[in-house]
Order: structure tokens, then sequence, then C-alpha cells
């Protein structure tokens, strides 16, 4: 019943506000720093008893390096595994065991990684990392983080990991405030890497299904593999398999320590709240945390592209085509001009590439252009994704795209698109700060990529100051050929054409009216 209750108060929380200006918000938001850095930004909503929280870690797998790919997205499963209290059924006698574990693992792992390695003796030193494996299981309560929040009422329990960020989040009653406290800052202090080998085993047919398997998965893996040759953009945030096979909880407890560091986290708390009331219970348990120093920022800057880079894969499969081109990081001035020119391309049915690939030349069943790949914090592709029509090459669908990027460059943008786009990118952000959940997402984003949460409102301004003169000037700076990586999967396939339609019955036969 709670349960069911607290997923009506999420719908309520997320009817529109009365006012959705930034004067609004600066009233009923408080932004709080702990002694070790930690920064919370709390907002008062009361419409309805619940709130929601967001926290955001500044890693992801761009900061990861050749040997620990994936490692960021690991953590993300590791820290629903419990801590010293939770998730354990002698929590002493389980850390015994895990430390035998691991000992054996790095005992198997040298061997097998060695530059000869015994079969024999890899083998035997298999058997002995299972048989610790399984001894240290018997100390494991399943699930039991998540079970707690479950039945303490909370929803929409999850996390997700990119290439520049870490962030968890669920929602609670308002009364639930201080077990959540404890719960965040728990697994964040003590945390316990249980089950660490089996979980890798799940991360590795994470990637079998989202990029081995799907030819889109690999489509845009070729992507980042082309565009990228120093930035750490190069690989996707679920890593490489060799190293998904080979890193070690050893590595997953140096790459925690490194980056889960306070001064490095921000969290957002959006709901039915009292700052006054909810600040001392933060201070007790999120300053148990020790301030560490912050890690160091990366210094690899991809190089100006200087050639256009062209993939060009086979398989029994639709055609795709993807191309990207590089472009500066969202915090650039030009980001709100960037925005609007997917919007003028690919938002709605009015769109120009809808309308040219989609409705008139029928070349496509999908195309879609987007910023932000794959990441946003650092200079990113800006892409186009088209599906051919069967029978259409990517050829095909390749000189109508460039036909239309010409055009942002050569021609003004209409009156009737650059309204459009201001109307649509505004009903969309406000859409955004609907729900609590949502509102606690974007302030976090903000507050690290900005330094300020306000500017996620200023970001209307930006938007209201887009000129046609700005879209031709970005278009005719970024769609050059020289900037272009191109990745297209073309079908071998037979090109057969489809079953002519069979004619219509005539009144009277079998089949007729």
């Amino acid at each position: 019943m709670l349960r069911t209750l607290l997923a009506f108060a999420f719908l309520i929380s997320a009817l529109p506000a009365a006012a959705q200006d930034l004067k609004s918000f600066e009233d009923k938001t408080t932004v709080h720093k702990l002694a070790n850095g930690w920064t919370f930004v709390l907002v008062e909503r009361h419409q309805a008893p619940a709130f929601s929280f967001s926290t955001r870690v500044n890693v992801g797998s761009a900061q990861e390096v050749t040997g620990i790919t994936g490692l960021a997205h690991m953590f993300e499963h590791m820290a629903f595994k419990g801590t010293e209290t939770i998730g354990t059924s002698n929590y002493p006698e389980e850390k015994k065991a895990l430390a035998a574990l691991e000992a054996a693992y790095q005992a198997y792992q040298a061997e097998r990684l060695a530059p000869h390695p015994e079969a024999g003796k890899v083998e035997e030193l298999l058997k002995v990392f299972k048989a610790r494996q399984a001894e240290a299981d018997k100390f494991v309560v399943k699930n039991e983080f998540g079970d707690i929040v479950n039945r303490e009422g909370g929803v929409f329990m999850n996390a997700f990991t990119n290439t520049d960020e870490t962030v968890f989040f669920y929602s609670l009653p308002a009364n639930k405030t201080e077990l959540w406290a404890y719960l965040e800052s728990e697994r964040f202090l003590h945390p316990v890497f249980r089950e660490f080998y089996e979980e890798r085993e799940v991360v590795r047919e994470e990637r079998r299904q989202s990029i081995e398997g799907p030819p889109v998965g690999r489509i845009f893996e070729q992507l980042q593999a082309a565009a990228f040759i120093a930035h750490p953009y190069h690989h996707r945030t679920v890593g490489f398999d060799s190293d998904l096979q080979a890193f070690t909880l050893t590595d997953a407890q140096n790459f925690f320590r490194a980056y889960y560091v306070p001064a490095n986290m921000v969290t957002a708390v959006v709901g039915d709240i009292h700052p006054a009331e909810l600040i001392p219970i933060i201070d007790r348990y999120f300053g148990r945390i020790p301030a560490r120093p912050l890690p160091p920022p990366l210094r690899t800057v991809e190089p100006p592209q200087t050639a256009e880079r062209v993939v060009v894969m086979e398989g029994r499969s639709q055609p795709i085509y993807v191309e990207g081109y590089h472009k500066p990081a969202t915090t650039d001035p030009d980001q709100a001009t960037y925005d609007a020119i997917d919007d003028i391309l690919s938002i709605g049915r009015t769109s120009r590439l809808y309308r040219a690939l989609v409705r008139d030349q029928r070349l496509t069943v999908q195309v879609g252009s987007f910023s932000g790949f794959p990441g946003r914090a650092y200079p990113h592709l800006w892409a186009i994704l088209a599906v051919p029509s069967f029978g259409v090459t990517n050829q095909q669908v390749q000189t109508v795209l460039h036909a239309e990027l010409e055009r942002l460059k050569n021609e003004d943008v209409t009156d009737e698109e650059l309204t459009r786009f201001k109307t649509r990118a505004k009903a969309k952000l406000l859409r955004d700060l609907r729900s609590n959940q949502g509102f606690a997402n974007q302030l976090v984003e903000f507050q690290y990529l900005y330094g300020d949460w306000r500017e996620l409102f200023r970001t209307l301004d930006r938007y209201d100051k887009v000129t046609k003169a700005d879209i031709r000037r970005v278009a005719n700076q970024t769609f050059r050929k020289e900037n272009r990586t191109v990745t297209m999967l073309n079908s071998t396939m037979m090109m057969m054409q489809p079953p002519a339609a069979k004619p219509a019955a005539a009144p009277g036969t079998p089949g007729g009216r």
C-alpha cells in the first residue's frame, strides 16, 4: 500500500508548477557544501509527501586507462552489493573469505597472463579460485540493499554510467530522509565488493547484448574508435571484453579510492523536504566520509581531425548509416546553436531530414541528429543516424544528408523554423523539471558542468539569443569533410523486391465482399 501511495504522490509531483523560472527556484533552493567537499543542492517542493535524489560522481569511462576499460560501469554494479552491515550474514568472516578469494584470483591471473603459462597450473589455480569464491558466497545476503529501500517505500531505484559520470537515484516517502542519508553515505563509506567476479560476467553479457550483438551497437563502437584517436572517448563505457575478463577486485578498490572522493560528488534532493531539518542529518551521515584529494584532470586533448575517416562494415542486416562531426563540449557558448540545428533537422514531422528522407523521397525509415556522443563534458561528436528503406543504399542516403547540411551552411533557416525551435526547447526544459527525479538529475549535471545549478535556467536565455547567422556560422565551422567520420553497415543480403501485393478478389468470389 505504501508503494502505491508513493507512486500516486509521484504522479501528483509531476504536475506543472505554478512558476518554473530561476527566481522562483532560487527562493526554494539551498546549496550546502560539507567540510569534506561533498556538495548538496536541496530544493523544496511540497506538492506531495515524497522526495527524490540524484547523486552524480564525476567519473565515467573517460577516466579509465588501457587494461581497465569498463571498470567505472562495473563499480556502479558493485554499489548495490551492500556494505559491512548490509548484504552480509557475518562480515568479519566474510572479510577473511574475500581476502583469500582475491589472493587466489591474483595467483590465477598472474599465471594466466604470463608470457608462457602452464596449462595444468592455470587449471589448478582456477579450481582454487572457484573454491574460495564458493566460500565467500556463503556469507552473502543477496539484494539486501535494494530490499531495504523497497520495504521502506522506495521506488525507481537505479543507476547509470556513461563516459563522464556515474549517477545513483531513487525516491522515498518524505519521512525517510534519515534512512536515505544512512544508506547512501554507508555505501560510499563502507562499500564491500562482494560477488565481484560473478557480476563481472553479468557485465560481459551486457556487452554481448548491447555492443557485439545488435548492428547499431557495433556501428557506434566503430564510430568512437575511428573518431577519437587520442582522447579516452575512444572506447565504449561497457569496456573491451578482454579487460572485462582481466580487471580485478583490487583494481576496483583502487579505482573507488581514487574517484569516489566527496569533493568529486554532487547530490540533489528535491521534494517535500525542509533544509533546516535535513542539513544536520546530511552533516551527521555524509560528514563521516573522510576528505581525499580530487583526482587529477584529464590531460589528453583530441587533436583536430584533418581528413575524413570512413569505416565500412558488411553483414546480413538492414543497412545503417552514421556520420559524426567533432564539436566543443556542451558548456561551449554555441551549444544552444547546436540544439537549434538538431531541432530544425530532425525534431518532428516538419523537420528537414524527416521531410527529405522519410516523407518525400522515402529513402529512410528512420533519421535523427544529436549532440553529446559519446559524452558531453569534453569535446565530442554531433552525429546523424539513418536507417535506409528496403532497397536503398547508404550512399543514396549520404547524398541527401550532405545536401541538407550544405543548405544549412549556405541559406538562412526560416523565421518559422527558428521560432519553432525556441518554443519546443523551452517546453522540453520545463517538462524535464516537472518530476522531482527529472529535476534532481538535471541539477547535479548543471552543478557539475557549470559549477552552478542556476545555469539550468539560463539555458532559456541562450536559446532566445540564437540567430540565423549563428546557425550558418556553426554549420560552416562544423560540417566540413575533413571533420567528418562515417561508419556504415552495408547489407550483404540479396536486394530482393518485396512480394507483389495480391489483387483484391472480385465481389462475389471467395474472400470478396
